[in-house]
C-alpha cells in the first residue's frame, strides 16, 4: 500500500470519530493548532500582567483599570469588527490581528526586560490590544464555518472550545511556574511568540479568502473524497477543474458587482437583520444575561466564598475553578460527539434554567465539596449549550451576515462581563449570598422570558 493510501486510510479512521472529523481538513487543522498555541500564550500574558502591575503598584484597582482599558474599545468596536468580517477575508483579518498582537506584546516584553515599563504604557497597549481583539473575535468565528462542512460545525466548535477549556485547566499553573522561573518579561515574550505561531498557521490557510461566501460545501469536502480507497488522478483533476470553474465564476461576478454600501449602512443593516430576527434576538438577550450573571459572581464571588466563608486557601480555590473547567470540557465533548437532539430548543432552555438554579445554589452551599459539585454540573451544562447554540446560529445564518451576527452574539459577553465584575466587587463583601441568588434569578428570568416568547419551538 502506498504512503498516500496510508494517509487517506488514517484520515478515514479519524473522520469516523464525530468529534475529530473536522481535523481531517487541512485548513481547519492549521487554525485549530495556531489558536490552541495562542490560547496557551494568553495565560502567560494574564499571569505576567497581574504579577507586573501588582508588583509595581500593589493596587488591585490599577490592575482593574488596565483590564477595563482593554475592555472598553473591545466593546465599542466589536460590531464594526463583524462588519469587516463580512466585507474582507476573515482569514486575512485574523492573520493581521495576530501579527499586530504579537508586535504589541513584543513591545511590552522589551519594556519589561529593559526595566523601562510604566503603568501608562500598559494602559495604552491595553487600549490598542482591545481594539485589535474587536476585529479578531468576529473574524475567527466567521472563518471556522468556512473551513468545515455544515454537518461538522458542532464538532469544529467543540474542538475549539474544548481546547480552550483544556488549556484553561493547566495553562495558568504553567504560566505561574514560568513567571517564577524565567521572569515577567520572558513570559510576555512567550505570549508574543504564541501569536506569531498563530499568524504563521493562518498564513498557510487557503480557505476563507472570499468574504460572504462559504468555501466548503455542505457535502463531503475534498479531504474526504474516496477515503479508504485509492484517490485516482481523474478524481483530483475533476476537483481541480471544478475549483477553477468556481474561481472564474466568482471573478466574473466580482467585475460586475454593485458598489458596496458604506460601513455605517452595513452596520445598521446588520443590526436590523440580527435584532429583527426574534430567534437571534432572544439568543443575544440570553447570552448577555448569562454573562452578566456569571462573570462577576464566579470571578470575584468564588474567591470570597473560599477564603472568607470556608476559610480555605488558594489550592481550594484552584480546585473549584478546576471543577468548573472539567465540567465545561465534558459538556463540550458531549456536544461535539453526539448529533443534535430532537426538541433541541426545549433542551437548551431547560439547561439554561438549571444553570440559573445552580448559580443561585452556590451562595447557599454548606461546604466546599458541595460548591465544587455544583460548579461541575453548571460547567457541563454551560459547555454543552455554548457549542450547540453557536453551531446552530452559524448553520442558519446567511453567509453575507455571519460576521455581524457573531459580533452581536459576542457583544453581550464583551459588554456585560466588565459590568458584572464591577457590580460584584461592590456587593460581594456585604451581600455575597444575595449576589449569587440575584444572579441565578437573572438567568432564570431570562430563560422564562425566552420560553414565553416561543423560542423553543422556533429552534428546530
Amino acid at each position: 500500500m502506498s504512503a498516500r493510501a496510508n494517509v487517506v486510510g488514517s484520515a478515514g479512521r479519524v473522520a469516523r470519530v464525530r468529534l475529530l472529523a473536522p481535523l481531517t481538513g487541512r485548513d481547519f487543522r492549521l487554525v485549530w493548532f495556531g489558536e490552541s498555541v495562542s490560547l496557551l500564550g494568553d495565560h502567560f500574558n494574564s499571569v505576567a500582567l497581574a504579577w507586573l502591575v501588582l508588583g509595581m503598584t500593589g493596587s488591585g484597582f490599577a490592575l482593574g483599570a488596565i483590564l477595563v482599558a482593554a475592555a472598553i474599545p473591545r466593546g465599542i468596536f466589536i460590531l464594526l469588527g463583524g462588519v469587516f468580517s463580512d466585507r474582507v477575508s476573515p482569514r486575512d483579518l485574523a492573520l493581521a490581528s495576530n501579527v499586530l498582537r504579537a508586535a504589541l506584546t513584543t513591545i511590552v516584553a522589551g519594556l519589561v526586560l529593559g526595566a523601562q515599563v510604566q503603568i501608562w504604557h500598559l494602559a495604552l497597549v491595553g487600549v490598542m490590544f482591545g481594539t485589535v481583539d474587536a476585529v479578531f473575535l468576529p473574524a475567527i468565528n466567521t472563518l471556522v464555518p468556512r473551513l468545515v462542512p455544515i454537518e461538522r460545525l458542532a464538532a469544529a466548535n467543540a474542538l475549539m472550545q474544548g481546547t480552550a477549556q483544556l488549556v484553561g485547566i493547566f495553562g495558568p499553573a504553567l504560566a505561574g511556574l514560568a513567571v517564577a522561573a524565567i521572569g515577567v518579561g520572558a513570559a510576555f515574550a512567550i505570549d508574543a511568540a504564541s501569536f506569531a505561531v498563530a499568524a504563521l498557521a493562518l498564513w498557510f490557510v487557503r480557505s476563507g479568502a472570499t468574504p460572504g461566501h462559504p468555501v466548503v460545501p455542505t457535502d463531503r469536502p475534498l479531504d474526504d473524497v474516496a477515503i479508504g480507497s485509492t484517490i485516482t488522478a481523474e478524481v483530483v483533476k475533476a476537483a481541480e477543474a471544478a475549483e477553477a470553474a468556481k474561481a472564474a465564476e466568482f471573478a466574473e461576478t466580482a467585475q460586475t458587482a454593485p458598489v458596496r454600501p458604506s460601513i455605517i449602512h452595513a452596520l445598521v443593516a446588520g443590526a436590523r437583520d440580527v435584532l429583527g430576527d426574534p430567534v437571534i434576538r432572544s439568543i443575544v438577550i440570553l447570552a448577555t444575561a448569562g454573562n452578566l450573571a456569571f462573570t462577576g459572581p464566579t470571578v470575584i464571588g468564588l474567591p470570597w466564598l473560599v477564603l472568607v466563608r470556608f476559610g480555605e486557601d488558594a489550592r481550594a480555590l484552584g480546585l473549584l475553578f478546576a471543577a468548573y473547567g472539567a465540567g465545561s470540557l465534558a459538556g463540550v465533548l458531549v456536544a461535539g460527539s453526539l448529533p443534535r437532539p430532537r426538541r433541541f430548543g426545549s433542551i437548551v432552555l431547560a439547561l439554561f434554567l438549571f444553570m440559573g438554579c445552580g448559580l443561585a445554589v452556590i451562595g447557599l452551599a454548606p461546604s466546599l465539596p458541595a460548591a465544587g459539585l455544583d460548579l461541575l454540573c453548571i460547567g457541563a451544562m454551560n459547555g454543552y449549550v455554548n457549542v450547540v447554540i453557536v453551531a446552530w446560529v452559524q448553520e442558519r445564518t446567511d453567509p453575507e451576515m455571519l460576521g455581524r451576527t457573531m459580533s452581536f452574539l459576542m457583544l453581550g459577553s464583551v459588554v456585560a462581563a466588565p459590568l458584572s465584575l464591577a457590580l460584584a466587587a461592590i456587593v460581594v463583601d456585604a451581600h455575597a449570598t444575595g449576589m449569587f441568588l440575584v444572579a441565578g434569578f437573572i438567568v432564570i428570568g431570562a430563560g422564562l422570558i425566552a420560553i414565553a416568547s416561543g423560542l423553543p419551538r422556533r429552534m428546530i
